[in-house]
């Protein structure tokens, strides 16, 4: 554990020092904009990332909720309880605990010595790590729950618990991680998703092997795979042909499994190319365009703009 880190985490958030002041009721604004049921929404989190980490408020109890992206609770010091239905599950200094978006919990609050790192997850995060450690015939509890996650049909609950304490190398990779998300590196995102491809192995050798993937699953690791590695040039025929399937039914098997189309996950994976090297290259927006797929530039503009609500040169210009 790293004790420089440790001493900033326990210093007091704003959220905290209102708690403080009397204040016992979670301020809702902070973390949706609804009404009635308490849904966390990852817009009032993430902001354009598809990832961060957040540490948890102490001193408040907060009452039975859900959220709308993946939840990772990390124990950095001390302990955590919460309630997920029936069960109560104690952490401990070390513990992982990962929920998808359709659980339910109830979290104990936290005293002066209790650190709990939150890491909030947006599930497009996972595309381009998922083929990477979904290989092979035989898969992990982990792959399950991250296909499962992203693509659920029935909106099952599921949680994975994971009790490391004691575990040096989970902590020194939790280290790399909140310090490269709390710092301003300017491989920092690159980082994050290496870090985090990462932790995910090495929570997956932390569980039992479980049963082989769904053919759904299997089409769906395809999918992913020739995006991520074709999508400059990527296109349903080509697709089509190394499922060996019909254009069609190629169509329609994703739309049934994502609720998205071909063209919608081609274009969020060239948008999200796109977005980084307007950040981090000093190629000229032309240039990008055409290197990620679009030889029409007006068309590009157009659906940048409706993606992130400015042109791809606003954006660049705000951004740095």
């Amino acid at each position: 554990m790293d004790r420089t880190l440790l001493e900033q985490l326990m210093e007091l958030t704003e959220e905290e020092k209102e708690i403080l002041k009397g204040n016992q009721e979670v301020n809702r604004e902070i973390y949706t904009g609804l009404t009635s049921n308490f849904v966390v929404q990852s817009e009032k989190l993430l902001n354009d990332d598809l990832i961060m980490i957040r540490k948890h408020p102490r001193y408040i109890h907060f009452p039975k909720h859900s959220h709308d992206f993946i939840e990772m609770n990390y124990v950095y010091h001390g302990t955590f309880e919460q309630q997920i239905g029936d069960q109560v599950i104690s952490l401990e200094q070390g513990d992982i605990l990962l929920l998808n978006q359709y659980v339910e919990h109830e979290l104990k609050a936290c005293n002066t010595e209790d650190i709990v790192i939150n890491f909030i997850i947006h599930p497009a995060f996972f595309d381009s790590i998922l083929p990477n450690i979904a290989s092979g015939t035989i898969q992990t509890q982990m792959v399950h729950f991250l296909f499962n996650s992203m693509f659920d049909y029935n909106q099952q609950a599921e949680f994975l618990f994971y009790p490391l304490s004691g575990n040096d190398q989970i902590s020194e990779m939790m280290d790399q991680l909140i310090q490269t998300m709390n710092g301003d590196s300017l491989f920092a995102r690159s980082k994050i998703k290496f870090l985090m491809g990462l932790l995910l192995i090495e929570l997956m050798e932390q569980q039992p092997q479980s049963q082989a993937l769904s053919e759904e699953q299997k089409f769906l690791q395809t999918v992913f795979e020739y995006i991520e590695e074709e999508y400059k040039n990527a296109n349903l025929e080509d697709l089509a042909k190394i499922v060996n399937q019909t254009s069609y039914g190629v169509s329609r098997k994703i739309k049934t499994l994502t609720n998205k189309n071909f063209k919608d996950l081609l274009q969020e994976k060239r948008l999200t190319m796109a977005k980084h090297s307007l950040l981090y290259s000093d190629l000229p927006i032309q240039t990008i365009a055409e290197e990620v797929g679009y030889e029409n530039i007006s068309y590009f503009y157009r659906i940048f703009k409706k993606k992130y609500g400015m042109t791809p040169k606003a954006y660049q210009s705000s951004m740095k």
